[in-house]
Parts: structure tokens; C-alpha cells; sequence
């Protein structure tokens, strides 16, 4: 018999072991993700009296790929509309907090006498949140629909993007000792540049792809389609220098705007599930009851910090973004702990030999006690509002209103501010997409080329380059064209430069602008392929020639990219009935939410369930079988599968969710095989059957019974008919919940 690889054991320790203790921890009410952490310090190297991991770097890929799962899973819940609604938030949040933690926690290692790059670290590892411990805890406290989460998701989202340029950063100060901008300025362009670029070719070819392979999609191929697609952004991600969990969450975010987003979320949430409690296992298998004992003091205090100034911290930031008192203390209080960037941050340090050894352990140690809070705080966020709210004074409440108020209103922008906006966001996407193309063609078009055209003497031949510079051309020319002429409105810009403000100042650079990218996109490619003094010299006669020739076929052609392109970004959101005014998006939203079979509202009328009065929920259509019924009438039973499209705002959508999407509080129920008794009657000449048809005799209504098989001469009579006629010598078997005396069908 072949011997077992390690790893057999290793996940058969692992995933019994959180088995049994999240039992546990379900009975006691407690986080699952709680539950996990101990069970991980069970079966960790500092535990001698239980069976111990043999090989931790197999578990810790696996904990990787829980990262994967719980980020793509993220994605598919957060699309981008809604992280372009509250990207504002997240990014005024994000970064407030991340200013004050840096300062504390530098100020934090100097008090306990640390280096002071050491202190540097700190302050980054204190800066940034843990998105898995948050998002679990949201999971396993039922909270991921209330109206807090999309504000702390977005601000998630904007600490991990943080966190890549931190780790740029923290590399180049500790080689040179010395804070290089241009090195982030340019990593920030990067991930600008790949963001914009992979968000535009994703939403233009997936969706597409998905709509062809429709017909032939299963549940079983559209889990292996959607996870091989989000570990291929992982691996694009990874080669651009991104972390992994960016590129899940990028191909999540993509695939939340397809109509497959749905299903998707729910075949790979079984995964997400077993991964992810190895990722939260593996957590726990980090604590060492010798460094808690030995650096006891340094940890307490770091995580007193952590738990005190960053949730104030965060909870200033969404404060500073607009938001309400209530929702930004129960945003705040989320962040509250330290998680796997924070790890990365201090391995960083140990590799480059700027930080203390123990610094790591003290930091795994930190990051456990916060995650052990984190569940506690978010519970007490509702508490501690309702303690501190009517204490404030008058008039401080009052400007927090006023200045949340006045952060909801739409600003009447000026026609410069809407142009600039407008302007910049064109130059920005196309020119990403142009710069995609040029890099794509000579990476890996060109060296293709070269090798297929040689000269006799082995030179590549200029016959390669000619051809590999017109495809580029032809296959760049729409979006070119894109970023000199896309959005300018010829008789707004005619306007604005007749006006007598500083519009012509803004106007002319910008539209000049516009015009010498196009011209520096051809002249890129054409210096590239042939010379680059060839190509500014041809340059503007091949954009002239271009333009008179093809301007028509090249703006029909790019307005089919365009509209393609639209329709894939709102194909989720055109299988609503109708489409929220603009000037309403902002009080109301429309929202599918499934009826499970646990819901109160299963089985009744939609004239009996009250939603206008009692949610102030109006029902816009009932999707059942995979037929929409828009307007559903008023008789309309609600059936457990089905999915109501509801209008309302964030909060009555939120309270009406957790009726109709009930879980149950057992998930298997024990039902008794003896609950019903079964019986068997022979008819005689004397019993009052004879003769009678089983509707005749009214059999199930006087016994409370039902016939399920008659025996007749050596043959049975399985579920006989309601006209089957009882004749003498039948043996009836019959089923009922009552115990009845056989006899007594023989006297009546």
C-alpha cells in the first residue's frame, strides 16, 4: 500500500478539528471565524498535548487560495456602480485613517524604544485593515446587507490598493534608506493603468463570452468557467506585481455586471467556505503562548491601540465623507484590527534585515487579540451609539447634521468642472487602452513577426515590421480617434471659448492635449516598427490621411465597440423591470432578494403580506421557473424560490431582506419514521365498503386515512383510483396519523 502524502492528514486534522469547535462556538453564540482561530492553535506547533500540522507550507497555499475565494466572492457582492457610488467614501476614509495610524503607530514604537525604520513598519502595518476577518464577520453576524457594509467594503477595497503601494514604497526605503516619490508616483500610474485596462477588456469580452456559451452552460462547467477566470486575473495580477487578492477582486467586480453573477456567487460559496477556514485555521496556528508571555507589554499596547485609535480613526474618516453619526460610528468600528497585509508589511521588513526578528511574532500576536474583537466591536457599535448620541451637545449634533446633509446634495458643478470631468476621464480610459494595445503589439506581435520574416542573412526582415505596424494601426485607429474627438461637443466648447471667464485658458490646453496623444500614440507605434525619426515625420500626413479617409467607417466602427460595451456593463441591470430615474438613485433602489423556504411569508398572498405598510416595500415583478411576472397580481401566492424584485431605499430593503431570506435555525430536522401508522383491513361481506367505490365509501374523510395499495386475487392495486370499487376479499392497506380500532370497520 502506497503511503499517504502528508497532506491527507494535515486536512483531515484540520477540517475535523474546526468542525467540532465551531460546533461549539455556534452553541455558545460566538463569530465562527472565532472558532477557526482556536482550532488552528489546537493543532498548531505550540500546542504538544493535540495532533500537530506535519506540513504547514501546503496549508498555507491553502490558506492562500481561501483569500482568493473570500476577495472574488467580495467582488461578486460589491459591482462597480456601487464602488462608484461610494468610492468617495472609501477613499476619504481610507486615507484619513491611514494618515492618523501612521502617525500613531510610529509614535507607538518610538515610546517602546524601537529604530526608527522599525517605527516606520509599525505605522504601516497599523495603517492597514484586515478585509477576510471584517467580511466573515459579516458573514457569520448575518450583517452584509445593512446599510453600513458598502461604505466598509469600499474602503477595503481602496486599504488594498494602499497596501501595494506601501509595499513599492517600504522596498525602496529600506534598499536605499531614502523616500524615492517618482518610484510611487509611477507604481500609482500602474495600478491606474492596469485597473482601467483590465476592467475595460473584461466587461467588453467575458460578458460576451458568457452570452455565447449560454446555451451549453451547466452549474458544474459555470463554476469551472468562473473559477478558472478568477485565477487567471489572479495570475495576470501577480505578474503585473499586484497582490492576488486584488486580481479575485477585479474579476469578482467584472463578473458582478453579468446576469451569471447570481449563480455564480452561489455554486462557489461552498468553496469560499472550505477554503476559508483553512485560511482562518491556519491564522491560529500562528500564536505562541511563549512570545504573548515574553513581549506581553508591547502587545497590549499595539493592540490597545489598534483597537482604540483605529476604529475612532475610521470612524472620523466616514464622518469626513458625509456620512451620518450613526453609520460612521458602525462603519468605524469594523476597523478594528490588523490582518494578512500587515504580515506581508513585516516579512518585508525581515527580508530586507530593517526590522527585529520578534517584531513578526508580536505582530501575528496582534493581529490575533484584534480578530478575537473585531465580531465584539461591531456588536457594540449599535450600543455605543445609543450611549454617546444623547449626550452630545445640541449644537455639536446639529453641525454633524448640517455637514452630512450638505455632502448628500448633488453640487451644481460649473460648466468648467463638468468639462474637465468629462475631458480627463475620456484621455484617461483611452489612452490606458492605446497604451494596452502598443504594449501588447510589441511584446508580443513583433517578436512573432521578426521571427517569421528573416532576411537571408537571419536580420529580421522589414517586410514583419511593416505588417505588425499597420495590424497595431488598424486595431488601435477607433480608440485613437477616441481620445481626440470622444465627448467634445463642438457647440459647448464653441460657447465656452466665446465666454469671457478663464474657459478659453482650460479649453484650448485641453483640446491640444487631446490632439498630441492621438498624434504621440500613431508616431509610438511607427517609430517602434521602423525609426522613430521616420515616424514623427510621417506622422501627421498618416493621421490626416486617416482621418479624411476613414472618419466615418472609424466612428461607425468604434460606436459598435462602445455600445457593446454598454450593454455587456448594464446586463445585469437591464434584467430589471425598469430602470430608477437618476434624480431617484439616490433615496431608492431596486433589488432582487430570493424567498426561502424558513421565510414567514412563504405560502401567502401578496394581498396578505403588508409590504407597503409595514416595510414601505413595493414588489416590481416575481421571477418563478425562470419566468418574470412583472406587476404580479394581488392573489399571487410567494412561493419559497421565488425572487422579488423590490423598490425602497437601503434601510426597508435591508429589514425586508432578513424576513424574506431566512435561514433556519437547524439545517437538518429529524422527522419520525413511525409518525404515521399503517394498517391492513380485509373486506368481508358484512363491511359497508362492499361494493362501493373508494370516492362512495368516503373513506379518507371519516378515517382520516389514505388507501396506498389493495390486494386482489395474487395481484396488487398500487394507489388505486377514487373509482376503484371495494369487492369481497380485498386486503386494503391504508396510512393515518391516528391510532384506530380495525374492528370498528366491521360494525359500522
Amino acid at each position: 500500500m502506497s503511503s499517504l502524502p502528508p497532506l491527507f492528514l494535515d486536512l483531515a486534522i484540520i477540517l475535523v478539528t474546526a468542525g467540532i469547535i465551531t460546533v461549539v462556538f455556534k452553541w455558545l453564540k460566538q463569530p465562527l471565524v472565532l472558532g477557526y482561530i482556536v482550532a488552528g492553535f489546537f493543532i498548531g506547533p505550540y500546542f504538544p498535548w493535540f495532533p500537530a500540522v506535519k506540513d504547514a507550507a501546503d496549508v498555507h497555499v491553502w490558506s492562500e487560495i481561501g483569500i482568493v475565494f473570500l476577495m472574488f466572492a467580495l467582488g461578486l457582492e460589491f459591482s462597480i456602480k456601487k464602488l462608484k457610488k461610494v468610492g468617495a467614501t472609501g477613499a476619504i476614509t481610507a486615507l484619513t485613517e491611514l494618515a492618523i495610524m501612521f502617525l500613531i503607530g510610529s509614535s507607538v514604537g518610538r515610546l517602546l524604544g524601537w529604530a526608527s525604520m522599525e517605527c516606520i513598519f509599525l505605522g504601516c502595518m497599523l495603517s492597514i485593515s484586515s478585509t477576510s476577518i471584517i467580511i466573515k464577520s459579516f458573514e457569520d453576524l448575518k450583517l452584509k446587507q445593512q446599510k453600513f457594509t458598502s461604505s466598509v467594503t469600499a474602503v477595503l477595497v481602496v486599504e488594498d490598493l494602499i497596501a501595494v503601494l506601501l509595499l513599492v514604497l517600504l522596498s525602496t526605503i529600506s534598499v536605499s534608506k531614502n523616500f524615492d516619490g517618482g518610484e510611487l508616483v509611477m507604481s500609482l500610474v500602474k495600478l491606474v493603468f492596469f485597473l482601467i485596462v483590465w476592467f475595460t477588456f473584461g466587461i467588453f469580452l467575458i460578458p460576451t463570452f458568457l452570452r455565447w456559451m449560454r446555451r451549453y452552460m451547466t452549474e458544474e462547467t459555470l463554476c469551472i468557467v468562473a473559477v478558472g477566470l478568477c485565477f487567471g486575473m489572479v495570475v495576470l495580477a501577480s505578474y503585473a506585481g499586484f497582490s492576488t487578492a486584488l486580481g479575485a477582486f477585479v474579476m469578482g467586480a467584472i463578473l458582478s455586471e453579468t446576469i451569471e453573477a447570481d449563480v455564480i456567487h452561489r455554486i462557489i460559496t461552498p468553496i469560499k467556505n472550505l477554503f476559508c477556514a483553512v485560511f482562518f485555521v491556519s491564522v491560529g496556528m500562528l500564536v505562541d503562548p511563549k512570545i504573548l508571555v515574553n513581549y506581553i507589554g508591547p502587545i497590549l499596547i499595539i493592540a490597545g491601540t489598534v483597537i482604540l485609535f483605529k476604529s475612532s480613526a475610521a470612524t472620523l474618516g466616514v464622518i469626513l465623507s458625509g456620512k451620518n453619526l450613526k453609520t460612521s460610528v458602525q462603519s468605524g468600528f469594523c476597523f478594528c484590527q490588523i490582518g494578512e497585509f500587515s504580515f506581508i508589511i513585516a516579512s518585508l521588513g525581515l527580508s530586507f534585515g530593517v526590522i527585529n526578528p520578534d517584531i513578526y511574532p508580536i505582530i501575528v500576536s496582534v493581529s490575533i487579540i484584534t480578530t478575537f474583537v473585531t465580531p465584539y466591536m461591531i456588536k457594540a457599535a449599535n450600543p455605543f451609539y445609543e450611549l454617546v448620541e444623547p449626550r452630545l451637545p445640541q449644537r455639536l449634533k446639529e453641525a454633524l447634521e448640517r455637514y452630512s446633509n450638505s455632502a448628500k446634495q448633488t453640487n451644481q458643478k460649473s460648466s468648467v468642472r463638468q468639462f474637465l470631468k468629462k475631458q480627463f476621464s475620456s484621455i484617461l480610459l483611452y489612452s490606458a487602452i492605446n497604451t494596452a494595445i502598443s504594449l501588447l503589439s510589441f511584446t508580443l506581435l513583433k517578436p512573432f513577426l521578426n521571427g517569421l520574416f528573416v532576411t537571408a542573412s537571419g536580420h529580421p526582415s522589414v517586410w514583419g515590421n511593416l505588417i505588425g505596424m499597420v495590424v497595431t494601426l488598424v486595431v488601435m485607429l477607433p480608440f485613437v480617434w477616441a481620445v481626440a474627438v470622444r465627448n467634445v461637443n463642438r457647440e459647448r466648447i464653441k460657447e465656452m471659448l466665446d465666454s469671457r471667464d478663464y474657459s478659453q485658458a482650460v479649453v484650448i490646453p485641453v483640446l491640444l492635449l487631446r490632439n498630441f496623444l492621438a498624434l504621440f500614440f500613431i508616431g509610438l507605434v511607427i517609430g517602434n516598427y521602423i525609426h522613430l525619426a521616420v515616424g514623427f515625420l510621417v506622422i501627421l500626413a498618416v493621421f490626416v490621411v486617416l482621418v479624411v479617409l476613414f472618419s466615418k467607417r472609424t466612428i461607425s466602427f468604434y460606436q459598435r465597440i462602445e455600445n457593446q460595451f454598454i450593454s455587456n456593463f448594464n446586463s445585469r441591470q437591464a434584467q430589471q423591470s425598469f430602470k430608477i430615474p437618476t434624480l431617484l438613485e439616490n433615496n431608492f433602489y431596486l433589488e432582487r432578494i430570493p424567498v426561502t423556504t424558513y421565510s414567514p411569508f412563504s405560502g401567502r398572498q401578496l394581498k396578505h403580506t403588508n409590504f407597503r405598510e409595514d416595510y414601505g416595500i413595493n414588489v416590481v415583478s416575481i421571477e418563478r421557473a425562470g419566468t418574470v411576472y412583472d406587476l404580479p397580481d394581488k392573489e399571487m401566492l410567494i412561493m419559497p424560490g421565488d425572487r422579488l424584485s423590490v423598490m425602497g431605499s437601503e434601510d426597508q430593503i435591508a429589514h425586508l431582506r432578513s424576513v424574506l431570506d431566512v435561514e433556519p435555525d437547524m439545517l437538518i430536522h429529524d422527522h419520525s419514521d413511525n409518525e404515521l401508522n399503517i394498517y391492513r383491513l380485509t373486506v368481508t361481506e358484512q363491511s359497508p365498503f362492499v361494493d362501493l367505490t373508494i370516492a362512495e365509501s368516503k373513506f379518507s374523510q371519516h378515517y382520516n386515512a389514505m388507501i396506498i395499495a389493495i390486494e386482489r386475487d395474487d395481484h396488487q392495486i398500487l394507489n388505486p383510483r377514487s373509482t376503484t370499487r371495494f369487492e369481497r376479499d380485498d386486503v386494503v392497506w391504508f396510512v393515518s396519523p391516528d391510532e384506530l380500532d380495525i374492528h370498528k370497520f366491521t360494525r359500522d
